[in-house]
């Protein structure tokens, strides 16, 4: 018989519910935990953020929790600029990254906010995804620049024009969000390349200093690495950036075919 539900061990259950702090403005936050060392299922727990005590971002507020009710929370966090991409997480259905996001924002008058992992990737611990997958799939398009002539004296030239093209594709800070709402990428994910590679590739295809656009187009021939993007756009809808990764691989696929006429 087919089995349509998450195994047992699998199934996110009702977590703990901390105490309230003394405040008049709380936020209550449900936030998923889960310790491979404890042998529990996934759970949320249930916390309540004092917003006079912290800042306005999620991120404020799962720093509030950390240093103020549980220490054991655990979650990535850098520049809390939307520059890393460290803190990408799953807030209110929503990919999308904890430094940026009001804690206050789509989010109705008393309901909870509901914050996840990056969907579809193997869980580290509580709200830390293991993207060991998606930084292989990054390697593997080489981002970097590959030149055959000889290096000059100072520096790589290139035109306003020319620079003027990798607009909407160099912004990309990796943060994952792109790739984990990405349906084709959480079924396929073991070969396709997934949006955020894929927009990484772009940038390095249409940059007018790179002399490895045919190794580069050769890497990406192949009927997953790029071929499973079905346009659905979720990737565009994610991005923290705004950047369309949707739009950079239909770019990609028409290169692939001009170059054989």
């Amino acid at each position: 018989m087919v089995e349509f539900r998450l195994p047992k061990s699998s199934r996110i259950e009702q977590g703990r519910l901390w105490p309230k702090p003394g405040g008049t403005s709380l936020r209550e936050f449900h936030v998923y935990r889960w310790n491979p060392d404890d042998g529990r299922n996934p759970r949320l727990d249930t916390y309540f953020v004092d917003q006079t005590d912290c800042g306005p971002m999620v991120l404020d507020g799962l720093i509030w929790i950390k240093n103020n009710v549980d220490s054991t929370l655990t979650f990535r966090r850098s520049c809390r600029e939307g520059v890393c991409g460290s803190c990408s997480m799953n807030i209110a259905g929503q990919n999308t990254l904890a430094c940026t996001k009001s804690m206050n924002e789509d989010i109705q008058e008393g309901e909870p906010l509901r914050v996840l992992p990056l969907p579809h990737q193997p869980v580290v611990k509580d709200l830390v995804p293991d993207l060991t997958n998606f930084y292989a799939q990054l390697a593997l398009i080489e981002p970097w620049l590959q030149t055959a002539s000889p290096t000059p004296q100072k520096e790589w030239r290139q035109s306003h024009e020319d620079r003027a093209k990798l607009d909407g594709l160099y912004e990309c800070i990796l943060c994952a969000c792109c790739s984990t709402s990405c349906p084709s990428y959480w079924w396929n994910s073991e070969r396709f390349l997934g949006p955020a590679a894929l927009i990484q590739a772009a940038r390095w295809i249409n940059d007018s200093r790179d002399e490895a656009t045919g190794d580069r187009l050769d890497m990406l021939e192949d009927p997953f690495r790029i071929y499973r993007c079905h346009t659905i756009l979720n990737c565009a809808k994610a991005c923290p950036k705004g950047l369309n990764p949707g739009e950079a691989i239909s770019a990609l696929r028409l290169k692939m075919v001009e170059r054989k006429f």
